[in-house]
């Protein structure tokens, strides 16, 4: 899996421009949280580049980006939760997931339907 950093929060732009081309995933990962820890190891072992197309992943580490994860929360209308999935297109948030509901399967179908 090949995580592109999210540390500035100048990349939200260029990634709702990304996502007018392909989707985008942005997961938020607490480094203090044990579902964190285990929600990205699973996410991470379940991950097959050749299942989701041209979704391209952003890793934020929310402690160390906290100012990040709220402009997320606000700039994408969604809840502020930790861990959390989102993936963009079209600028905008097309689903979301947080905790245990984070799955690699989940995140391949919604790709999918948007194709």
């Amino acid at each position: 899996m090949n995580w592109h950093p999210l540390n500035d929060s100048a990349q939200l732009e260029e990634i709702k421009k990304e996502s007018h081309r392909y989707p985008v995933l942005i997961l938020k990962h607490s480094t203090r949280c044990s579902i964190s820890s285990a929600t990205l190891g699973r996410l991470e072992r379940s991950w097959k580049n050749e299942e989701v197309g041209d979704l391209k992943p952003y890793f934020l580490d929310l402690i160390a980006y906290r100012p990040i994860s709220n402009q997320i929360a606000q700039e994408f209308e969604v809840e502020h939760e930790s861990p959390q999935a989102l993936i963009i297109r079209n600028g905008e948030s097309v689903y979301d997931a947080s905790h245990f509901d984070i799955s690699f399967d989940d995140l391949k179908a919604q790709v999918a339907a948007l194709v």
